[in-house]
């Protein structure tokens, strides 16, 4: 009921409609209207005045946002001139070296695109280079998640979707990559085939469904575009709205600082200043894609000419997010198995199990750490990287794979730029992929327990100011600045709990406890993670009272 129907014992009540000089506008009579069937303005009342932290990390997240917006924007102009049809046709077009060249109706779009429509190229351009960034960007966010322990409750199923995020926009890249039929796509797309034949029993009637026949079949870039363009964005677009409203609603993690709890954030409100901020940060990421795609050109599809399946491109790369994949199955020596009348090709399954496998362990981190730690509690403190030194090592061994792994996939690209033997590269890859990760992760955990002992330093002697001072009695010192509270509470807020443990073996009555594999197997592995060996002791309020005290300071 509306202000003008309002009554008070028979009579219009005061501050109503009826009492203006002016009756109400008709963008106010549309508020009011929208507000009483959607409850519109209680919901902007609780959110739009909601406070965001202001840190640059946070922007990672924007970074992928706001490219995902961007690929959305250029794929619809992409998608009014692509024609998505393996039917050959003869070129005849404005880029003269491929006249009369037989190609099919992909690749000719492709090349009207880029030659004929204006701005087509451009477009092009940024939307390949858009994808780079958006799937460089949610890497490098799940990677600040993961190191800064962002993950954990009330988070887990936002972590999820993002790594679905991650898994989908691969697929997506992997779909749009092929869709020109290029001789440079066609052979990720030979590649692709090449693992689903792996596959035992079920590997080639997957191909043939999947291309409609014999490899490379006709029907594989039309089933291709509906994918790239309505299926897997549609999904994508619908977890990054569930993703920004858990964000809303679980309240925006926040690194340790005075002020900061579990219960307040520290922070600028979402209208007006986030807004604005996030807005320019937008047009800001627009622009800058827009400057790569112009100068610095991606994928051009015309040098490689059109894909034939007894051609191979020198050289040929995938997209880096993919690069790793390749490298799995270029450092596989081929081993295979022939028994029964079938042969099992274990060079290329054994990697194409182990990519899924990567991405599967991503996934499920924070729930095994949670168990691992029994911590049913909410965080929503960030961790410093150096007070979790097992996580931060475990996450520095994962990227240091990637990177080995993307030595593989390039070793041929590496050989010729460093005439170096292919062959060496390929050992040299097959021996850092196990060898790399277990020094990555014992550097990485030794140099945060060394920031650990710098930490511990500063709270308790203070900041070094370089100033050299001569006591009376002739020695020189240092002097050091003390700290201040802030700065102390952020050296020293951090837990350090003990792990779990499965306590003593017999009860009070002297009755031996059952222990399960599971129990001893949780307790080991808290114990890795989190036990003595794993964290420098805070300093305590005792050790530094007795320095800042008196004549010891």
């Amino acid at each position: 009921m509306d202000d003008a129907a309002r009554t008070v014992n028979g009579s219009v009540r005061v501050g109503s409609s009826a009492d203006r000089a002016n009756p109400p506008g008709k963008g106010e009579r549309l508020a009011d209207w929208a507000d009483g069937r959607l409850g519109i303005y209680g919901l902007a009342k609780a959110n739009m005045r909601k406070v965001f932290p202001d840190h640059w990390s946070f922007m990672l997240g924007e970074v992928c946002l706001y490219s995902f917006l961007i690929l959305i924007l250029t794929g619809i102009y992409l998608t009014l001139f692509f024609e998505p049809s393996g039917a050959e046709v003869v070129y005849h077009g404005s880029y003269e070296p491929m006249n009369g060249i037989i190609m099919t109706k992909a690749y000719e779009s492709t090349l009207h695109i880029s030659f004929d429509v204006r701005g087509g190229l451009l477009i092009r351009q940024i939307h390949h280079w858009a994808a780079l960034v958006f799937v460089a960007g949610m890497l490098v966010h799940m990677m600040r998640v993961f190191f800064t322990g962002a993950f954990r409750k009330p988070r887990e199923v936002n972590w999820l979707f993002g790594w679905t995020l991650l898994f989908l926009a691969i697929l997506t890249g992997l779909t749009g990559y092929s869709l020109p039929d290029d001789l440079l796509s066609g052979t990720g797309v030979r590649f692709a085939d090449g693992a689903i034949l792996s596959i035992p029993i079920v590997g080639s009637y997957i191909s043939f469904f999947l291309f409609g026949g014999e490899f490379p079949g006709h029907d594989i870039i039309s089933r291709f575009f509906p994918i790239h363009v309505l299926l897997l964005p549609g999904i994508m677009l619908g977890l990054v709205v569930a993703h920004l409203i858990l964000v809303f609603y679980h309240k925006h993690t926040q690194y340790p600082g005075p002020g900061h709890d579990q219960k307040s954030v520290v922070g600028m409100p979402f209208l007006p200043v986030y807004m604005a901020k996030a807005g320019g940060f937008f047009f800001l990421t627009f622009g800058i894609l827009a400057i790569i795609g112009a100068v610095a050109t991606i994928n051009p599809v015309w040098a490689f000419g059109p894909y034939r399946p007894d051609l191979v491109t020198t050289g040929a790369q995938p997209d880096w997010y993919l690069g790793f994949s390749e490298g799995l199955i270029r450092v596989m020596p081929g081993w295979e198995i022939n028994a029964w009348g079938h042969t099992l090709e274990l060079g290329v399954f054994i990697p194409f199990s182990v990519f899924p496998l990567f991405l599967l362990a991503i996934g499920v981190y924070p729930f095994i750490e949670a168990w691992i730690t029994g911590d049913r509690r909410e965080h929503h403190i960030l961790d410093r990287p150096r007070n979790t030194p097992v996580r931060t090592g475990l996450g520095v061994a994962w990227l240091s794979v990637y990177f080995v792994l993307l030595i593989g996939g390039g070793n041929d690209i590496v050989a010729t730029h460093l005439n170096l033997s292919i062959n060496s590269i390929t050992w040299f890859v097959r021996i850092s992929v196990f060898v790399v990760p277990v020094l990555a992760f014992v550097t990485t955990k030794r140099i945060c327990l060394g920031l650990q002992r710098r930490d511990r330093d500063k709270v308790l002697h203070g900041r070094e100011t370089g100033l050299i001072k001569l006591l009376p009695h002739g020695e020189y010192i240092e002097v050091h600045e003390p700290l201040g509270q802030g700065s102390l509470f952020v050296l020293t807020q951090h837990e350090q709990n003990p792990p779990y443990e499965i306590g003593p073996q017999e009860d009070a009555n002297g009755v031996r406890r059952k222990v399960t594999l599971v129990q001893r197997m949780r307790a080991s592995l808290a114990k890795g993670m989190y036990g003595p060996d794993t964290h420098v002791p805070k300093p305590t309020r005792e050790e530094y009272k007795e320095l800042t005290s008196g004549d010891h300071h």
